[in-house]
């Protein structure tokens, strides 16, 4: 028990989450749909429950209202407990009138109010990444080395170094210099000893993972005094530290990936379908927590359905669905074929007097309707998509934003709620 009282956690609620759209046209990165029946933001929340630190704060801004429902509707200690999980919105006051202007102005923002807890350290996590970390084990790293900041780095190939915050750090580990997003032609000096493994992997780059541990007293001397008008934790606060506070890298070389863009929330949850899949969802240790939803079973019937997730609820009639997440709620037609889609699923059932209704106005029923074909798309939530629709994603397709979806690097994004008429083709 002794983590939970040395330290709390900040979860980043995102910014406006421009590169996940249209996902994020009326939510939070925070709060789209993983896995099927998971938010994004469950998985830091979940790897500090599994690393016993059970006071948080989840600061929160853009199209926040979702995000809100869920967390409050989820994450309930008991009575008993310290232990919560407090949202934090944006606010305006009479000595601050503006918005949150980045990650480190953020957290700024909110020190009046967690302030007010017991603790030595504060955790700072991203609301958008997808990970299995003990944050007890970087704890004691950051204690043992007598650290002021400890920040999570990965080993990264030379493609994705450009695209985050690099580091060298000495034989102590204690971080030397740090650089964010250099070229490729400034790589060459950014090289460092990863290990053997990782080295075998072409990982030969220490990539900041945006997961900070620091103490308090340097956080708020930071972000109060030293770096006041600082927004940002990788381009400002951290290159300012290096300098004249300790600080340390703490090398974790299991997955990690960052949700920045459709194609990377794409890959990762249809990697989840593989055998063995990179991220464990099926672990005893590892859980993943999230809203409890008093759903029946999955129902399939007369279906060929190949690595493939199915969540809570769902109807599937199909002929055939192959690499796919199946979200709760989610009803598939007979005769429809399904590859490498993610379908979100739906919020509720329809009635079978509303079905009828729709029917003899042409409105498709909520889902997918029969012989269909869908392929390289997501499909958010309850959208209805009609009979013998085709969809076809992949490079052959330009990017574009229509008023029932969007094409990104190929993938076919149906936009959320979305009536997708009878017959209709892309691609």
């Amino acid at each position: 028990m002794w983590i939970s009282k040395s330290l709390v956690a900040v979860i980043l609620g995102g910014g406006a989450g421009t590169r996940l759209y249209p996902l994020t046209a009326s939510r939070s990165k925070p709060a789209v749909p993983i896995a099927g029946k998971y938010r994004l933001v469950d998985i830091p929340i979940s790897n500090c429950i599994n690393s016993n630190i059970n006071r948080m704060f989840v600061l929160t801004q853009y199209n926040s209202a979702s995000l809100n429902k869920h967390i409050k509707n989820t994450y309930q200690f008991s009575a008993f407990s310290s232990g919560f999980v407090d949202i934090m919105a944006a606010e305006q006051t009479p000595d601050n009138p503006k918005w949150f202007q980045g990650t480190a102005d953020a957290v700024r923002q909110s020190l009046r109010h967690i302030q007010n807890n017991e603790f030595d350290h504060v955790l700072i996590l991203s609301g958008d990444q997808l990970y299995q970390m003990d944050f007890g084990n970087m704890f004691r790293n950051h204690e043992k080395n007598g650290a002021d900041i400890t920040i999570a780095t990965i080993p990264v190939t030379e493609k994705e170094a450009t695209e985050f915050g690099i580091l060298k750090s000495d034989e102590d580990h204690k971080i030397t210099s740090f650089i964010e997003k250099p070229g490729y032609d400034k790589l060459p000096e950014w090289l460092s000893d990863t290990g053997q493994t990782m080295q075998g992997l072409g990982r030969n780059y220490l990539a900041s993972m945006g997961i900070y541990l620091f103490k308090r007293e340097v956080l708020f001397a930071l972000l109060q005094d030293e770096v006041k008008e600082a927004t940002d934790f990788g381009k400002e606060v951290i290159p300012h530290c290096i300098k004249d506070h300790k600080v340390y890298s703490y090398q974790y070389d299991g997955y990690w990936t960052d949700i920045g863009n459709i194609s990377s929330f794409f890959e990762a949850n249809l990697a989840l379908t593989k055998d063995i899949p990179p991220f464990n969802f099926f672990d005893n240790e590892k859980k993943v927590y999230s809203r409890a939803r008093m759903l029946p079973p999955a129902k399939i019937s007369g279906s060929t359905l190949k690595n493939t997730l199915a969540a809570d609820g769902c109807i599937i009639f199909a002929e055939r669905v192959e690499n796919c997440i199946i979200g709760i709620r989610m009803r598939i037609g007979f005769g429809s074929v399904i590859e490498d889609c993610y379908l979100m699923g739906s919020d509720y059932y329809e009635t079978l007097e509303e079905m009828a209704y729709e029917a003899e106005r042409g409105i498709p029923k909520i889902g997918i309707g029969d012989n269909c074909f869908i392929k390289n798309a997501i499909v958010d939530k309850n959208c209805r998509i009609g009979n013998n629709v085709r969809i076809n994603g992949g490079s052959h397709l330009t990017d574009t934003d229509h008023a029932l979806y969007v094409v990104k690097d190929g993938i076919v994004v149906i936009k959320k709620g979305a009536v997708v008429p009878d017959g209709f083709t892309l691609g």
